[in-house]
């Protein structure tokens, strides 16, 4: 991919699922996966796009499934938040080892281990052309990281919200339970929330709503997506 190829995109939010590290895994991180979305960065950062990164904790803890199960939530929640350091630190070192230079900042103190999240640090980081992996989500319990990466991506001032998902884009219905669910290629946010879709949840698509950050759903197991969103392709489904 060259310059010329970038649609006009100079700075963009990927939010990753905990769950995506799993590849063929029941738990952790799957070395093949992380490798290839490490392989998938490096070719958008090459390319002079500046990326950070929002990752999620699903494949180790999430905070609402442990309440279930009777820990307390607040607990829980702080819980998953380590989680996602744990995945960030593993997706660093995937990208660090695919060649691009990478900085994990984390809404909680762990100073041992990553750096604590600073917009006007994590704005040098990007422009330095470092990509950055923001950990622990908002830093506050009752938030997820899908909310977590709308509010990194308006912070940063970021082009595109790209949501990397196991399902090519936004369905009428569940594809997997209902083989006649057709793919929106364009939808608004508000139709989202109206129609309880349920792609990230409602707190997140008011933040970019308001703030009129675009997102753009796609299935990151698919190889080469992500540049392909970036060349401008018409893949996944765009909520404007």
């Amino acid at each position: 991919m060259t310059v010329n190829e970038t649609n006009g995109y100079k700075r963009v939010l990927l939010k990753i699922s905990g769950e995506a590290l799993l590849g063929e895994l029941d738990y952790g991180i799957d070395p093949k996966v992380s490798s290839r979305i490490a392989r998938e960065v490096a070719e958008v950062v090459g390319a002079g796009v500046q990326i950070g990164v929002v990752i999620g904790g699903g494949n180790i803890f999430r905070g609402k499934g442990l309440a279930a199960s009777g820990i307390d939530r607040i607990t829980g929640d702080h819980m998953g938040m380590l989680a996602t350091v744990m995945n960030a630190l593993g997706l660093q070192d995937a990208l660090e080892r695919a060649g691009v230079t990478t900085r994990v900042m984390s809404a909680i103190s762990v100073r041992e281990v990553c750096e604590d999240y600073i917009r006007r640090r994590a704005v040098r980081h990007l422009q330095k052309g470092r990509a950055v992996i923001f950990a622990a989500g908002t830093g506050n319990p009752f938030f997820t990281t899908d909310t977590a990466a709308s509010l990194r991506a308006i912070e940063i001032g970021a082009d595109l919200m790209i949501k990397a998902t196991k399902v090519d884009g936004i369905y009428t219905d569940d594809p997997v339970k209902n083989a006649d669910a057709t793919r929106y290629d364009r939808i608004t946010y508000d139709e989202v929330i109206e129609r309880k879709l349920e792609v990230m949840d409602t707190n997140a698509i008011v933040l970019c709503r308001d703030q009129s950050m675009p997102i753009r759903i796609v299935n990151l197991s698919r190889a080469g997506e992500l540049g392909r969103v970036i060349r401008g392709e018409h893949v996944g489904t765009l909520v404007s």
